[in-house]
């Protein structure tokens, strides 16, 4: 196992994913606001009135308490707001944009580290009904982890209230709750890396990583939650300390997820059923890694 790690961190670095991981970071902050409002309020048609609650309890466990104040902070702000039909319509524009560029970046970096690049020539037309399914795809993975962080509010709001009364049970539904999560982290892990990359990943291969990338991201955002609560970042940068705490915990997740993805490539190079590139693709040459800022490795095919 030692080996695929050590490969895995020397095609991290390479790849330059700190620097995927950053633009991800930026576009995140676009969509923030009107994507806290979206989920509030498809979590309170889901759950009641007090789903908000509940799932700020879930991100306060990620992030921290001041990311979980930053974050309440922005959901009031923008309800505050009453910008009628033509504002509405206007404010979705910055989600729209965020969620597209999080999701072009993805792809970007996820085709970097495969080590592939789009073929020349294609068309403009066939480029956007790519980009468009592949968009519906990650919109869709996010709701199926709302419908996840739904549930998982409700399991801790269920164990709260049976732990009063018996202890033991809500162990159980800690337990539950536990499961549920990494088997849906897996799932969403397991379709990005399978659909969204231009190159043909055998299932077997990509469940694997997904797992592992799983128990990277379980055991990381529990490092990260406990780095942002006891570290001094949202003093030491005054008024917009909240956010940066938003942003870095976005920020070091998307190098999880990142990391999970070169060792998904690595095991399936080296113990898996190999990868090509798909018939929109083609493996990107030394020159142009070089050009690109990246460190060299060998191509795709």
């Amino acid at each position: 196992m030692w080996p695929l790690l050590r490969a895995t961190m020397s095609d991290w670095y390479e790849d330059r994913a700190q620097r995927i991981g950053a633009a991800l970071a930026y576009y995140t902050i676009f969509a923030l606001a009107p994507g806290l409002v979206i989920v509030m309020a498809l979590a309170g048609l889901m759950l009641g009135p007090g789903a908000e609650s509940q799932i700020i309890g879930q991100i306060r466990e990620l992030i921290g308490e001041q990311g979980a104040a930053a974050i309440e902070a922005t959901i009031r702000s923008a309800r505050n707001e009453t910008l009628g039909a033509t504002g509405t319509a206007l404010a979705l524009i910055p989600l729209v944009f965020g969620l597209w560029g999080v999701f072009g970046e993805l792809q970007d970096g996820l085709n970097t580290i495969w080590g592939v690049t789009p073929k020349p020539g294609r068309r403009i037309r066939d480029i956007l009904k790519e980009r468009f399914w592949s968009f519906a795809m990650v919109v869709g993975i996010g709701f199926v982890l709302l419908v996840s962080l739904v549930l998982s509010a409700w399991l801790a709001a269920v164990g709260t209230y049976v732990g009063s009364l018996l202890p033991a049970p809500a162990t159980g539904l800690e337990a539950l709750n536990f499961v549920i999560s990494f088997v849906v982290i897996t799932g969403s892990f397991a379709l990005i890396f399978k659909l969204l990359p231009d190159v043909k990943i055998a299932w077997r291969d990509v469940w694997l990583g997904a797992a592992v990338t799983s128990l990277f991201f379980t055991v990381g955002k529990f490092l990260i939650g406990l780095y942002l609560g006891k570290s001094a970042v949202a003093s030491a940068y005054g008024a917009a300390g909240s956010l940066v705490i938003i942003v870095v915990w976005v920020y070091y997740s998307a190098q999880i997820l990142l990391f999970g993805a070169e060792f998904t490539k690595v095991w399936t190079k080296r113990r898996g059923s190999g990868f090509v590139p798909d018939q929109t693709a083609v493996p990107v040459t030394q020159e142009a890694r070089a050009e690109q800022g990246l460190g060299p490795r060998p191509p795709a095919a």
